[in-house]
C-alpha cells in the first residue's frame, strides 16, 4: 500500500495542472472522537497526524500554498477549559513540529484576528515563522482566530479609513483595490477547497478567495485523512473544466 501511494504522488508530481494554492477545512474531530467516547481534544490530537500527512504531501508535489482552517474566530465560543486546551495544543505542535517544518522547506504564515490569541502562544507562533523565514519552498497558512466575515469587515474599515484620510480616491475603489486590504493580499486565491466529514457548506472560511475555488467534500472525518484522500481531491480537481463564468470556443479557448 505505500508503494503503491509513493507511486502515485510521483506521477501526479509530474502532471501539469496542479491547483497552486490548496485549502482545507479540517472537520471532523469532535465527531471521530464521539464515536470513540473520547474527549473532544482526543480528536484534534488524533488530527495532528493527517495536518502532517497534508503537509509533508503538498510540500513533496510541489503545491506553492496550503491554507488550513486551524481555529475559527467563532471557536472562541466553545467551553473555555476546551479553548484552553486547543491553545495548549497548537504551542506545543508548533513546538515540536519546526523540524519537520524545516526539513521540508516549508515557510509559516498566520492570518485572521491573531490579536486574540493568548500571549504565550501568539509568542510561539511568531518565533516559529521567523525561524523559517529563510525558507523558500511551500507556504503553509494557518487560518487562526479566523473569519471570513470578519476578514471583509476588517478590510471594508481599513478601506474606509484610507479613503477618509485621502490616501485612495473611492471612485477608483474595485475588487483589485479592495482586495489590498484583506489579511493576506499576496497570496493567490485557492484553486481546491477540500472539506472532510462531509459537510455541505465552506462555514465562513475564506469567502472572498474561494469565488472560483473548485469544491471537494469527502465523507471521510479529519483524523482519518490520508494521502489517498488528497490525491484523490486533486485528481478530482485536475479532472474539471474551469471557465470562470466563461465559455468554452471550439478551438479550446476561453471566451468572455
Amino acid at each position: 500500500m505505500r508503494d503503491e501511494i509513493d507511486s502515485e504522488i510521483e506521477d501526479l508530481k509530474n502532471k501539469p495542472g496542479l491547483p497552486h494554492h490548496i485549502a482545507i477545512i479540517m472537520d471532523g474531530n469532535g465527531r471521530w472522537a464521539s464515536k470513540r467516547k473520547l474527549p473532544r481534544i482526543a480528536g484534534h490530537k488524533e488530527g495532528r497526524e493527517s495536518v502532517r500527512t497534508v503537509v509533508r504531501t503538498c510540500a513533496r508535489l510541489g503545491i506553492p500554498v496550503l491554507s488550513l482552517y486551524t481555529f475559527s474566530l467563532e471557536n472562541w465560543q466553545r467551553p473555555r477549559r476546551e479553548v484552553q486546551s486547543l491553545m495548549t495544543f497548537l504551542r506545543n505542535v508548533l513546538k515540536t513540529e519546526y523540524l519537520e517544518l524545516d526539513k521540508n522547506n516549508i515557510r509559516l504564515r498566520a492570518m485572521g484576528r491573531l490579536d486574540l490569541l493568548p500571549g504565550v502562544t501568539m509568542k510561539t507562533l511568531q518565533e516559529t515563522i521567523d525561524r523559517l523565514a529563510s525558507n523558500d519552498g511551500m507556504i503553509l497558512n494557518l487560518c487562526l482566530s479566523y473569519s471570513g466575515r470578519a476578514e471583509i469587515a476588517d478590510a471594508a474599515k481599513k478601506l474606509c479609513m484610507d479613503v477618509r484620510s485621502g490616501k485612495v480616491d473611492p471612485e477608483a475603489v474595485d475588487q483589485e483595490i479592495f482586495s489590498r486590504y484583506l489579511y493576506s493580499p499576496d497570496l493567490p486565491d485557492p484553486d481546491l477547497l477540500i472539506r472532510s466529514s462531509g459537510e455541505l457548506r465552506v462555514s465562513n472560511f475564506l469567502l472572498w478567495q474561494i469565488a472560483y475555488s473548485e469544491i471537494f467534500v469527502t465523507d471521510v472525518l479529519w483524523p482519518d485523512f490520508r494521502e489517498e484522500h488528497l490525491v484523490a481531491a486533486i485528481r478530482d480537481y485536475m479532472g474539471r473544466e474551469r471557465r470562470f463564468g466563461r465559455i468554452k470556443k471550439a478551438g479550446g479557448e476561453l471566451h468572455g
